[in-house]
Parts: C-alpha cells; sequence; structure tokens
C-alpha cells in the first residue's frame, strides 16, 4: 500500500519534467459538450473521478494553499462493542495541511497531505496520529489519448477522521466497491484507493478506453472491531462511448472484480463480471444526468468451497451540477459486491447526496447524506459470514471566514448502523459526533 503511494509521488516529480518537453504544444480544444467538434469528455458512468465538491468562484489551479486546523469534537458512542452502554467524550486536534495544484498545457497534478494528532479527554488510550493523502495526475499524451493516476490513502481513527468536514464522502457516477461498508466510530484503520485510467478519442464522436482499481481496507487492532476484517478489491474495465449530438452521450461498459476478505479462517472470495449500457446527457457543461443498467454474474467462495453464483440486474444513476456558488450530486447503484470489513457476497443498494452553497460572501454551508443496505446473496451462509444489514449518514456544516487567513466552522454528524452479528455495532448502533474547528490557511500562486 505505501509502495503505491510512493510511486504515485515519483509521478508526480516526474511528470511535470516530461511535460515541459511540450510546452508549446497546442492548447487543448474546447471542452464544451455544446460544440459537436469539442474533445469529448469522458462520461461519469465510466470515469473514476468523483463530481465536482467545490462551486466554480472557488476553482483555482496553479497555487500552493498551507496551513492547519484546531478541532475539538464530542462524540457519544466512543467506545462502540466494548461496552454495553455508550461512552461519550471529547477529543482536541490539530492538523496541519498543505495542497500543490499545478496545471500546464498537458498535465494537470494535485498533491495534498494533512496528518493529524488525537487526544481524547477522558479515553487517553484512543489517542491517535491519523493520515491523510492524495495524488490526482491528469496528463494528455496527445490530442486524443489521456492518461489519469490517482491515488487516496487514509489511516484514520474516528468517523470522519479529516481537517475539512466539507470535504464528505465523494460521490460517483459509477458503482464503487465499499471501501468500509461498516465505520466503527472510533477504532483504527488504514484504507488506500488507487485508480488508473486511459482513454482514446479515435474519432468525432468515438472513444474507448480503459482502466484499472485497487482498494484495501486493514484494521490494525482487531480487538477494536469485533466482527469486522480486513479486506481489498481489484478491477479492470473497458468503455466504448459515443456522442450522439452535442449533449448526449451513450456507449457500453465491461467490468471485472475480485473482492477478497480475510476472516481468521479461510479466506472469503468474490467474482464479478458487469455489462453496463449507460446513457449521459449533459443539460449544460457542468450539469449532467447519467443513468446505466446491465446484467451482472457473480461468483462466491470459501476457501475451495462454491458457496453461490448467479446472475443479477445491476444499475445505477447519477446527477451531477456545479454552479457559480453552489454544487449538488446525487447517486444510487444497485450490484454484487463484497469485502468492506464483511464476509460473503451482498447485493448492495446504496444513495448518496451532498451538497454546499455559497449563501454570501462570507457564509458557506455543506451537507452530506447516504443510505446503503447490503443482503447476503448467499441462500445458506455458513457460520462466518456477515447477515448483512444496513447504514445511514448524515452531516453539516457551517463555515465563516475571520479575517483574511483563519475560518470557523460548525459541524454536526449522526450515523446509524444495524448489521446483525457484528458486536461492534449491535451494542450501540448510533453515533453522534458534533466539532468546532479553527483553522489558518494561505494561498500563494505557482509561477510558470
Amino acid at each position: 500500500m505505501t509502495s503505491r503511494f510512493l510511486l504515485a509521488l515519483a509521478l508526480l516529480v516526474a511528470l511535470p519534467v516530461w511535460s515541459q518537453v511540450n510546452d508549446n504544444a497546442a492548447p487543448a480544444a474546447n471542452d464544451n459538450p455544446a460544440n459537436e467538434d469539442a474533445r469529448m469528455l469522458i462520461p461519469p458512468p465510466v470515469t473514476g473521478e468523483a463530481y465536482a465538491t467545490a462551486p466554480e468562484a472557488e476553482v483555482r489551479s496553479n497555487y500552493l494553499r498551507a496551513g492547519v486546523v484546531f478541532n475539538t469534537e464530542y462524540t457519544d458512542n466512543v467506545l462502540a462493542g466494548i461496552t454495553a452502554k455508550p461512552v461519550s467524550d471529547i477529543d482536541y486536534s490539530v492538523w496541519p495541511t498543505i495542497t500543490f495544484d499545478e496545471t500546464t498545457t498537458r498535465l494537470h497534478s494535485i498533491l495534498t497531505y494533512a496528518p493529524g494528532f488525537t487526544v481524547y479527554q477522558r479515553t487517553s488510550g484512543r489517542n491517535e496520529a491519523d493520515q491523510n493523502a492524495g495524488v490526482d495526475i491528469q496528463y494528455r499524451l496527445s490530442p486524443h489519448l489521456t492518461a489519469s493516476v490517482r491515488d487516496s490513502f487514509q489511516k484514520a481513527s474516528s468517523v470522519f477522521s479529516q481537517p475539512d468536514s466539507f470535504s464528505a464522502a465523494p460521490v460517483y457516477g459509477t458503482a464503487q466497491a465499499p471501501t468500509a461498508a461498516v465505520i466503527p466510530p472510533v477504532a483504527d484503520r488504514l484504507t488506500n484507493n488507487a485508480n488508473a485510467e486511459l482513454s482514446y478519442q479515435f474519432s468525432r464522436t468515438g472513444m474507448i478506453g480503459g482502466s484499472g482499481t485497487f482498494t484495501n481496507l486493514h484494521f490494525p487492532d482487531p480487538t477494536e472491531v469485533p466482527g469486522l476484517y480486513d479486506s481489498s478489491s481489484s478491477g479492470a474495465s473497458a468503455f466504448y462511448s459515443h456522442r450522439l449530438s452535442k449533449k448526449h452521450y451513450i456507449g457500453a461498459q465491461y467490468q471485472y472484480s475480485r473482492i477478497l476478505a480475510f476472516p481468521a479462517g479461510p479466506q472469503f472470495e468474490t467474482l464479478t463480471h458487469t455489462i453496463f449500457g449507460f446513457y449521459t446527457i449533459y443539460f449544460t457543461p457542468t450539469f449532467s444526468l447519467s443513468l446505466s443498467a446491465g446484467p451482472q454474474y457473480y461468483q462466491t467462495t470459501q476457501s475451495s468451497l462454491l458457496n453461490s453464483h448467479s446472475w443479477e440486474p445491476a444499475s445505477t444513476a447519477s446527477l451531477g451540477w456545479q454552479g457559480q456558488h453552489a454544487t449538488f450530486a446525487a447517486s444510487y447503484s444497485r450490484t454484487v459486491t463484497g469485502g468492506g470489513g464483511l464476509l460473503g457476497a451482498f447485493e448492495s443498494n446504496a444513495a448518496n447526496a451532498s451538497a454546499r452553497w455559497q449563501l454570501t460572501r462570507t457564509w458557506n454551508i455543506g451537507a452530506a447524506v447516504s443510505y446503503s443496505i447490503f443482503k447476503n446473496l448467499v441462500s445458506v451462509p455458513v457460520a462466518e459470514s456477515t447477515q448483512g444489514g444496513h447504514s445511514t449518514s448524515g452531516n453539516v456544516s457551517v463555515r465563516h471566514p475571520i479575517g483574511q487567513y483563519f475560518e470557523a466552522e460548525l459541524g454536526y454528524t449522526r450515523l446509524h448502523q444495524s448489521y446483525g452479528g457484528i458486536p461492534l455495532i449491535a451494542v450501540a448502533p448510533d453515533t453522534n459526533l458534533e466539532s468546532i474547528s479553527i483553522s489558518y490557511h494561505f494561498n500563494r500562486p505557482l509561477g510558470r
């Protein structure tokens, strides 16, 4: 996992040097989907990129942003799964942050890093050092050939171990393997998500592409998460996209995934093969609706014993809008998946939505909600497998600047989870968290 992240960092260093050789190349064509001669966009059902979370007025590139966030939180369920009665606590954390964003005629690279240090007032055994890091590189090899690499790593110790409450879980236009289907309220976990894509526009209306993905979930101390297990997934996909007219895209995609779960005993494996047909309409360059559906074949195995295999319908729907002072994204997916801390193959129904609104020049509101339900597809589950269950979460944040370099933020998060047979959740299924933070930050433009 660490080696993958270091590889991405190496690419970040190497690619700008490579791109400098091509800085005299012609600028990219107009990407407005209303222009039939524009370079084609990659529709949300087949791209590994999440919908935009920042309004257009806040989008900027070629800058260095750094700062520090001081945060305090009250949690009413800090010892979930350990005590029969929920235990509350207050924690204090500090998050140094840095973001590097550079754009050239061919390259767009973003590097973010935010370590965190958290101290609990009563349960000092939960004190933790967290990590948040990410790399996003997009490089145009030629006017019609584009490559991208994304990698995010998180070492977390609480429900939302991150310095920015506005950075809610991203909303995607494609079904994603769950990194964590069940979220421990307070427990150490390491997650890594990597994605590489290549797309080629071979004609004015035709594009093909492919991608590879990898996710990993690891709990360093299994005693903190009774009933949850390590897991990993890998996959590949290929797609064809056709532009019907100025705003309408159709296409097809094949996806393969292999999901592993690692209990103390035998290994659980779930294989899926999915064929999607998709349709996307761009009402405006930053407002799109996407639909996709198709058959999905799955096979689940415990060690060498085949437990179940069948065909299931799969579908996704998503909507994304980025305005001058607001954003909104929502998605729904029905797929067969596994992992995410659970054992077995599951029919997954998941819905997510996030919004952000700049009320005035100095007031911002952010909100996000999600719901997921997992149903075990094995007719006679083995003893170790998870029965399934559902999760509901929501959070809201309000932000207001204090002078030129400081900001204050208030946030509230509620998490409800119901999974039979998982002690971590069965004892205390609800978690409420209130937070307040003060941040200092500054921006510096990057010269060409």
